[in-house]
């Protein structure tokens, strides 16, 4: 009777998985089966989820003639060494405020902290005449830069360095280490999951930016793939020309980061496991 009990609770969170999974992703599913569709099909009714004819010929030459591909790598390169140089900063900042305490660093954080509560668009003419006068306008060093700064990920590293045992940092200076490396050899190791969590979230975020990237980019080959949705979705005037290449090149955009994410899953969700004893 309890062998069945357990089977039968195993099988309901199995189920319950299960639709959770294809509710979510329905949205993806209609998307990629939009694909094949034309734009008769797409607006009949009543609806009908699946295309008369699956015609992969017609997509493969579809595919051709986006020429996404610059806007896809201007977008990685962005995310990636963006994401790097965001979390590098954010980890000093966090290594002072947490193992280099001082007379102020406790206000320091606090003050950075409130900066949180600030709408985003509030920094846009600031960071664009800063960025104007130093000549960094329409480049992608110039994005990467006006997010340099990060109020979030100081508070994650922030939150992540304090569960570490303030042993590790005694016992690396007593060893005569220097600051750098004891963030490099102690620091970072002990907490890789939120490096690696944190890396993924920003790489997301500054993969998927609108709104910034399209007030100080303006030459088409600078363009992130948000930037190029868009202007490709308008493209001759007109909203929604055919849906069926929307619905692919939407498809294209969001690959990347599935299988980022589809490489990276197990350590977003379940983190590294830390050892706790003290060498």
């Amino acid at each position: 009777m309890e062998a069945l009990k357990k089977a039968s609770v195993h099988l309901s969170k199995h189920v319950l998985l299960a639709v959770s999974a294809l509710f979510f992703s329905f949205p993806f599913i209609w998307m990629i089966l939009g694909i094949f569709k034309t734009n008769k099909e797409i607006w009949q009714q009543p609806y009908k989820l699946l295309p008369y004819n699956f015609d992969f010929y017609r997509v493969i030459e579809s595919i051709a003639n986006l020429s996404f591909g610059r806007y896809i790598l201007n977008s990685l390169f962005v995310g990636i060494v963006g994401s790097f140089l965001m979390i590098l900063a954010a980890a000093l900042f966090s290594y002072v405020i947490v193992f280099m305490k001082g007379k102020y660093t406790k206000w320091l954080f606090v003050l950075v902290l409130t900066t949180y509560m600030l709408p985003g668009a509030v920094t846009y003419v600031p960071s664009f005449v800063i960025l104007a006068r130093m000549g960094l306008l329409d480049t992608l060093a110039g994005l990467m830069l006006s997010n340099l700064a990060s109020v979030f990920a100081v508070f994650y590293l922030r939150q992540s360095f304090l569960k570490m045992s303030y042993e590790y940092f005694e016992a690396a200076l007593i060893d005569g280490a220097s600051h750098l490396s004891i963030l490099r050899h102690v620091v970072f190791p002990l907490n890789k999951s939120a490096f690696y969590t944190l890396f993924i979230l920003t790489l997301v975020q500054q993969y998927n930016n609108y709104m910034w990237p399209s007030i100080i980019l303006r030459s088409n080959e600078n363009f992130l793939v948000s930037q190029a949705l868009r202007q490709f979705f308008i493209q001759g005037g007109a909203y929604g020309r055919n849906w069926s290449e929307i619905m692919l090149a939407s498809t294209i955009v969001i690959v990347p980061l599935i299988i980022v994410f589809a490489i990276g899953q197990k350590r977003l969700i379940t983190g590294i496991a830390q050892d706790s004893g003290i060498k």
